[in-house]
């Protein structure tokens, strides 16, 4: 019974004159013992004998910046290998040293022999001594006459990683160029030629209009005294005029005024002109609304409501019609304020005038009353004519009363003169007729059928009528101008602040202003577009 040998591990070992290694336990073999066969020509890793003599340092390996997983490639060839290695590092030099490349796939695969495989010269004498065959080791080989080495000038990792970075920059830079070209492309398309056409437009067709400028303001009339309350802080400012001049405001910029302004000088025919442009050139049979639209556009009233100016601008083709259409509209506003103040002020006045001659009647009515009653008892005084009856009355009485002393006198003593009381007592008995008379002539009904105190108590009543009715003639009257006062209050006029003057050159089109202001629109509008769709390609994608 004869016992397999067991198969023995080779040691690479490389003199330093570069000569074959053999193993560390046999000696060479002869030619005569053992003849050597050729390596195979498809072997294209195994390296000349100077190559392998030219050992690379650990250092050096270290600054080619090797990657992780070509070092686990070394290690993992140098394990098939059979090579006893201390580091990643270590198994790359070793590799080198016995002419392998470590990073190339087929390595591995050109190493492992399968079990009873034609493999190498080691495998096969392996075979024949009855040995397992191991894996194929790459020995150096001698060299022959016309054999085909591989180059010494094989480039090295690092220039084979950057012979691909540089490939694949080169691939970016012609990417990015190519996007570069597209995306010029599509801004000269959606952005520079439009913006190019818009300014030649601007430059070389549009028609030169001349705008007139003028300012005005709607002031109110100054109170004749400060009126009270919290209506007196807003005297004299733009609050106080701030709805007349919105409404001002309003109707000029309405199609009242257009049409009368078309009416009046023309506004249609003057934009239907030929000397003006076909974009702003109006149709001649165009309707109301495209007129308005042009009237929009070329006439413009602001309102400051910090200083209660209104700023008007007047567009039209040649400066002559400009200020003609700034004056006519001026004196349409002056219309349009007169008649928002107009109805308050008559309803003001119209009011304090019925009261005022309503109450000047009312008086001439009493008056007339006055005189009737005058007229029909005949009496210019019919107070002063009581007055002197009664102070006839009180001038009797005292006389009655001094008679009837002088009787008592008369009666007091022992034998009275009959003759004298007789005397007395008649005087007073014909005092005290006359008294009765008098007071007959007040109390009692004249031939008239009205007695003289009826016809006083009227009288005074008419008087006092009639003083009464003066005074409400004098409220009335005192109403009648503090409504005057009022309504010219009420009074708004226009005043002029820049009177319209006709330009000496043309203030539109402002070409250069347009053409920045149609790019920045065209940019804007390409850059909404450009995000909105990578914003949906992207989703999309996703």
């Amino acid at each position: 019974m004869t016992t397999k040998p067991k198969a023995r591990k080779f040691r690479i070992r490389q003199d330093d004159n570069g000569a074959k290694p053999t193993p560390a336990s046999e000696p060479a073999a002869t030619p005569e013992a053992a003849p050597q066969k050729p390596a195979p020509a498809a072997d294209a890793n195994v390296a000349s004998p100077a190559q392998v003599s030219a050992e690379v340092s650990l250092d050096d390996i270290r600054k080619e910046g090797l990657t992780g997983r070509q070092l686990r490639m070394a290690r993992r060839v140098a394990q098939k290998n059979g090579l006893a290695v201390t580091s990643d590092f270590d198994a790359v030099r070793q590799l080198r040293g016995m002419g392998i490349d470590p990073f190339q796939r087929n390595t591995i695969l050109e190493l492992v022999t399968p079990e009873g495989g034609n493999g190498a010269d080691g495998g096969g004498q392996a075979k024949q001594n009855g040995q397992k065959p191991i894996g194929q080791i790459q020995l150096p080989q001698t060299v022959q006459q016309g054999q085909n080495l591989p180059s010494t000038e094989t480039a090295s990792p690092a220039d084979r990683r950057a012979g691909e970075i540089m490939r694949i920059q080169r691939d970016l830079a012609k990417r990015r160029r190519r996007k570069l070209a597209l995306l010029f492309t599509r801004l000269a398309t959606f952005v520079f030629l439009p913006t190019i056409l818009v300014g030649w437009y601007f430059y070389m067709m549009a028609t030169p209009m001349y705008a007139t400028n003028s300012e005005f303001v709607i002031q109110q009339a100054e109170a004749t005294s400060a009126p009270g309350g919290l209506g007196g802080l807003f005297q004299g400012t733009s609050l106080a005029t701030q709805q007349d001049s919105i409404a001002v405001q309003s109707y000029l910029a309405s199609r009242a005024a257009m049409l009368r302004l078309n009416e009046d000088h023309g506004f249609k025919a003057h934009f239907s002109a030929d000397n003006i442009d076909q974009i702003q050139r109006l149709d001649p049979e165009a309707t109301n609304e495209a007129a308005f639209g042009v009237y929009t556009d070329k006439v413009k009233v602001s309102y400051d409501p910090t200083e209660g100016i209104l700023r008007m601008e007047v567009i039209a083709a040649d400066p002559e019609t400009s200020q003609t259409y700034s004056e006519a509209l001026i004196g349409y506003a002056e219309e349009q304020i007169d008649q928002l103040t107009q109805r308050p002020r008559t309803e003001a006045m119209k009011g304090a005038r019925e009261n005022y001659d309503n109450t000047v009647q009312s008086r001439t009515d009493a008056l007339d009353n006055l005189l009737s009653i005058q007229q029909e008892l005949q009496v210019a005084d019919p107070a002063g004519e009581t007055a002197a009856l009664t102070a006839q009355i009180s001038a009797l009485e005292q006389q009655r009363q001094q008679l009837q002393l002088t009787l008592a006198e008369r009666l007091g003593v022992r034998r009275p003169n009959q003759a004298q009381v007789e005397a007395l007592q008649g005087q007073i008995s014909s005092i005290e007729s006359l008294i009765a008379d008098v007071r007959g002539q007040i109390s009692n009904a004249t031939n008239s059928g009205r007695s003289l105190a009826e016809s006083n108590t009227r009288l005074r009543l008419a008087e006092e009528d009639y003083a009464f009715q003066t005074l409400q003639v004098q409220a009335a009257l005192a109403q009648l101008e503090a409504a005057q006062i009022e309504a010219n209050r009420q009074v708004r006029y226009l005043s002029l602040g820049v009177e319209p003057v006709a330009p000496d050159e043309a203030t539109y089109p402002r070409a250069f202003e347009n053409t920045v202001l149609a790019f920045l629109i065209f940019a804007g509008i390409y850059l909404m577009i450009s995000l909105t769709a990578s914003i949906l390609r992207e989703q999309v994608s996703t």
